[in-house]
């Protein structure tokens, strides 16, 4: 398969780099009219899935959402990731993993290996058992070219104690940059191994520069602005998915106001390309 920072690169420019994500909350679900059980899961997200998977280059359903209802649950994922797939967009599946040796790998072929029924085009990782804990997963999604973003900067109040900690002449989250930034190196058009960095996190006086996507939640309801991904960013905001879910999902259950949501958002953030 193409690399993933190839064909993520040829999704922006085909439709837009705006990413919905499919989470259904059960605050949502009940807004929607819906019971929290599995029938109502179902509905939701193959109702969103329809509406926007056709127009969006990317979707990013949170696992966790899924996971609660147990294997029904898990099983109504793997529709999503399936049929968003058919539909043409790529899957970033939110499941921050993160763990050590045969675990990781195992987390890695349930998600990455194209052989796996949750297998995706990307995932969210978590590095903080150490980066070179992720390396099954990064050489598995290299082997099946598929992409990793790894958690650096959160926009969590509780992040910073950790993510702004020092570690030798930088930051932690700068050292997760540098591994990235190697990692990347002499790609083109952009890298397989992106970093997930919050939209509304503020001056950081980081170096983004890495030449890798950039996964941006915080955007849209959680007050993320293109303004501020331009200020965060700079000249990386070309490589930036800016990412929401309520401001796109509060409009359901109507699939054709689902679709314009997610168009509005795309068409938000188109700018981002140039800066």
């Amino acid at each position: 398969m193409e690399p993933f920072g190839l064909r993520l690169h040829r999704a922006i420019e085909e439709r837009g780099r705006f990413c919905v994500g499919i989470d259904p909350h059960a605050g949502l679900l009940h807004d929607w009219g819906l019971n929290d059980d599995v029938a109502g899961l179902e509905r939701f997200a193959l109702t969103v899935v329809e509406a926007v998977a056709p127009v969006v280059g990317v979707v990013k359903p949170q696992s966790a959402f899924y996971e609660r209802f147990g294997s029904r649950g898990v099983a109504v994922l793997e529709r999503v990731i399936a049929e968003s797939r058919a539909a043409g967009a790529l899957v970033l599946l939110d499941v921050k993993r993160g763990d050590i040796g045969s675990t990781s790998q195992a987390y890695a072929d349930a998600y990455l290996d194209p052989s796996s029924p949750l297998a995706s085009d990307a995932i969210t990782a978590s590095p903080y058992l150490g980066f070179g804990s992720l390396d099954p997963m990064i050489d598995t999604a290299r082997k099946h070219g598929a992409g990793v973003f790894v958690l650096a900067l959160t926009s969590n109040k509780e992040g910073p104690e950790v993510q702004h900690a020092r570690s030798g002449e930088g930051t932690v989250a700068g050292t997760v940059l540098d591994h990235l930034r190697h990692l990347n190196a002499g790609a083109e058009p952009v890298g397989d191994m992106g970093a997930v960095i919050g939209a509304t996190i503020g001056d950081t006086g980081e170096d983004f520069a890495f030449n890798g996507p950039i996964l941006a939640p915080g955007y849209g309801a959680q007050g993320g602005t293109p303004a501020d991904l331009r200020r965060i960013f700079g000249s990386a905001a070309r490589h930036v998915l800016p990412s929401s879910s309520r401001e796109v999902l509060a409009v359901g259950p109507d699939p054709t106001a689902l679709r314009d949501a997610a168009l509005r958002g795309n068409d938000a953030v188109a700018g981002l390309g140039s800066a």
